[in-house]
């Protein structure tokens, strides 16, 4: 029964070489999490990931291409190719590649350089060297050849201000130069390889001091430099040595504390067996125009006749350098540097900036992935051979996901959309978008709650209102407002009458508050640059927040967590400790929630009306720990909890309103994650820590386990589809992320293992929650589910059955 996979929804670790572009320049590799994630820019239909590759346990926190089909991984505990190497006792901070040659750099304050042998029966991945910093962490390395000649270089920066290079004699690198002039510490290097002779080796430097720095490396012109010193009364170096010591001389509260160095770093290379080579090494230009730290640099390849440099800072801003059409000579060294282009965003969400950013597609688009994991994307319109700053860039749809573990999904009462909670502190909507000419895929539409608590649970009580648990002990209730029913009804995400276009405009969150506020007139501030200097999106009033500009498109990663937010409408309070769990009845009038507990007075669960939010009845006892799950059957009869004392329980509805308790069992020999009910509602499912999976069923006037479903790993999840040709189906979550289909006939007692989607389709870690979409019809089920690993994923189940 083989199983498709429709949506994953990721976020790219917060990590500046975490993301790579495959030589084609139109595949995007990212690590999320412990996986990786392929994006294929060339999609036509906008899909965004289509793959993941399941990796060994640890956070990724560098990838690199190889070649088009090879691709490397590093973690916070090893790195990966098509083999698994221990190449660091602690994290890998830093990862480059030059032909056969990987370079590795780890907080053990050491870099080893690697030989790769592809194509051999075994690609051997053999350790040739390993540099001691003494002390020093490696934060970003690169590589390149020296100008027309095989001799490489690679040079490395980290936590200090000083760039050092390397130079490789007889297979051996050794320090030949350190380059001084960055006052903190260098998170970015990226060397600009010559189009011809005449050009110099660039290599830029990009620091938390704001600043990128451009060094220029060539061979040694000793004619020229001799000339020099006979026209001068003392040698060049010195009178530049002495400049710089003027400027170190400066005080604290005085201009001029940046060091500008031209003095020449001499290499003396090993060309081959009998002959030697001098290069000079010496810096070119400081580029100013951040307003923090500069997290990457990228240069472009060579569309036009001038150089293109991306920088990425922590001030949420991207920009392009390119040098000035003063000079124009194609040397672009003789040139003076500028901004051509500015993007990101002023007044929106700043924390953290940009970490990383890359070309893409030949340079005809520029990336970048913020402090959250989400993506933002531009477009060249129409190329400028000449002048970069004729070029006009428009940003495009890029994709976004949880930073971090998602707790809780759930499926919108018609099956439109689905949205979902993490510890990221988000809950976030997503749907298939429908574009003309374009087949439905599936984005995030929505960022109704960014909060200031982790967020465990969400439900939805109709389909524009739903209420979130997080680590606090309230429950909070959100409203859609206006800008989210036009804006899914403009994507084909959903309709809505007439009534239910009379709501508040937008939400807001007041300064030092964690609700959402309604915005029903005024203005609304957000504002996204596109040029330097030229503002693309501000001052939004209520018209222009769901005009045109913002319902023609989905929203930009910039603009899910300012523009998209809900009303909050509720709280409702009770429990003494924060909350762990809530669950929604299928008429969606009642919401049922429990909290942590050691003990039996708080492990309780209560019931609330979700009209008045008002409690239903007596809170429910009789458990002792923590209560996992709850789920209400499909008639609203009975409500099923299970928890950390390895019991169930069954409650039964009063015609007086609440629920007394009627049933009970203990016999799972380990945590019980997860319950569900079969959708004829009399068959329900437990899942437990101790490998077995539980069919109940009512005999005889009790409950009795009528069959176990052995496992090879805990089972986390379950989930029960509606039932079709007089089959059941089950889908039941494991720990490793593997997800297991069985059906079974409505009479029988004996389920068959249907299908297994593996961890290249499924997860790699414990699945939290999984849910059947409602309302579809067609040849297949599908399946929404949710991770430890951090990804939301929708699965297309076919129904062929055993």
């Amino acid at each position: 029964m083989p199983s498709d996979l429709i949506y994953v929804a990721a976020a790219c670790n917060r990590f500046s070489q975490a993301a790579d572009v495959s030589p084609s320049s139109s595949l995007v590799a990212f690590g999320s999490s412990s996986l990786i994630a392929l994006w294929d820019l060339d999609s036509r239909n906008d899909n965004g990931v289509s793959e993941t590759l399941p990796e060994f346990k640890g956070l990724i926190t560098c990838v690199k291409f190889l070649t088009n089909n090879v691709l490397i991984s590093a973690n916070d505990a090893g790195w990966r190719l098509t083999s698994t190497i221990q190449a660091h006792s602690k994290s890998i901070s830093t990862l480059c590649v030059q032909g056969t040659r990987i370079v590795t750099g780890s907080s053990d304050s050491s870099i080893k350089i690697w030989k790769y042998a592809e194509g051999s029966d075994k690609d051997d991945i053999i350790e040739s060297q390993t540099i001691e910093l003494k002390g020093k962490y490696p934060l970003i390395s690169a590589m390149a050849y020296l100008p027309k000649t095989n001799v490489s270089i690679l040079a490395v920066a980290g936590t200090e201000s000083f760039v050092r290079l390397w130079v490789c004699s007889d297979d051996q690198y050794l320090l030949s130069a350190t380059l001084a002039g960055h006052e903190d510490w260098i998170r970015s290097l990226a060397f600009k390889i010559p189009e011809t002779d005449k050009l110099p080796l660039i290599l830029a430097s990009g620091s938390q001091d704001a600043t990128i720095r451009l060094w220029n490396i060539e061979p040694w012109k000793k004619s020229s430099i001799a000339m020099t010193k006979s026209l001068s009364s003392e040698p060049i170096d010195e009178l530049l040595d002495s400049f710089e010591e003027s400027l170190g001389d400066l005080g604290e509260n005085e201009e001029g504390g940046r060091q500008i160095s031209l003095k020449h770093h001499i290499l003396t290379v090993k060309v081959d067996a009998e002959s030697s080579q001098q290069f000079s090494v010496t810096f070119d230009a400081l580029l100013v125009g951040h307003e923090a730290g500069v997290t990457s640099l990228s240069w472009r390849r060579d569309i036009s006749t001038l150089p293109t440099l991306l920088s990425t800072s922590t001030d949420s801003s991207v920009i392009l350098w390119s040098p000035s059409s003063v000079n124009p000579s194609a040397d672009a060294s003789a040139s003076i540097w500028i901004n051509r282009q500015r993007f990101g965003d002023v007044g929106g969400q700043r924390l953290g900036g940009f970490v990383g950013g890359l070309w893409a597609r030949d340079g005809l688009e520029a990336l970048a992935w913020g402090w959250a994991g989400g993506w933002r994307r531009w477009s060249c319109g129409s190329s400028a051979a000449n002048d970069p700053a004729d070029e006009k860039w428009n940003e495009i749809g890029a994709i976004s996901g949880h930073d971090g573990p998602i707790k809780g999904l759930d499926w919108s009462p018609d099956g439109k959309y689905v949205i979902s909670s993490g510890l990221d502190q988000t809950t976030r909507i997503h749907g298939p978008v429908h574009s003309p000419g374009k087949q439905s895929s599936w984005h995030e539409i929505a960022r109704p709650q960014v909060h200031g608590y982790d967020l465990l649970n969400v439900v939805f009580v109709n389909p524009l209102k739903f209420a979130s648990i997080a680590d606090e002990k309230v429950v909070r209730v959100f409203e859609a407002p206006r800008g989210f029913v036009q804006l899914a009804e403009r994507l084909g995400v959903a309709q809505f009458s007439k009534e239910e276009h009379k709501r508040p405009v937008g939400a807001n969150v007041p300064a030092l508050g964690l609700s959402n506020k309604a915005i029903s007139d005024g203005s609304y501030f957000f504002i996204s640059l596109d040029k330097a200097n030229q503002v693309n999106q501000c001052d939004l009033g209520p018209q222009e927040l769901v005009g045109d500009m913002d319902l023609s498109r989905r929203p930009f990663d910039g603009e899910l967590a300012s523009i998209t937010l809900w009303p909050e409408t509720e709280k409702v309070f009770g429990h003494g400790y924060e909350s762990i769990t809530l669950g929604v009845s299928n008429s969606r009038q009642l919401i049922a929630t429990a909290c942590k507990s050691t003990n039996a007075e708080h492990a309780v669960v209560r019931i609330y009306d979700t009209k008045t939010y008002k409690p239903v009845g007596e809170p429910l006892h009789g458990h002792v720990l923590t209560v996992t799950r709850i789920a209400f059957s499909p008639d609203d009869r009975y409500v099923l909890t299970v928890s950390r004392d390895r019991s169930w329980r069954l409650f039964e509805v009063q015609e007086a309103g609440g629920y007394i308790p009627v049933a009970a069992d203990k016999s799972h020999g380990r945590i019980i994650w997860d319950c569900g009910w079969s959708a004829e509602g009399d068959v329900f499912a437990t899942a437990s820590r101790d490998k077995t999976a539980k069919i109940w069923q009512q005999k005889d006037g009790s409950w009795k386990a009528v069959a176990t479903i052995k496992l090879s790993q805990p089972a986390t999840a379950v989930a029960f589809s509606p039932a079709r040709e007089g089959k059941r189906r089950m889908a039941i979550g494991q720990e490793n992320g593997e997800i297991l289909i069985y059906s079974g006939s409505m009479d029988s007692v004996d389920w068959l293992h249907n299908d297994t989607i593996s961890s290249s389709m499924a997860h790699v870690d414990h699945i939290h929650r999984m849910a059947w979409r409602p309302s579809f019809e067609g040849s297949s089920e599908e399946l929404a589910t949710c991770s430890e690993d951090g990804t939301l994923r929708i699965l297309r189940v076919r129904l062929g059955l055993n």
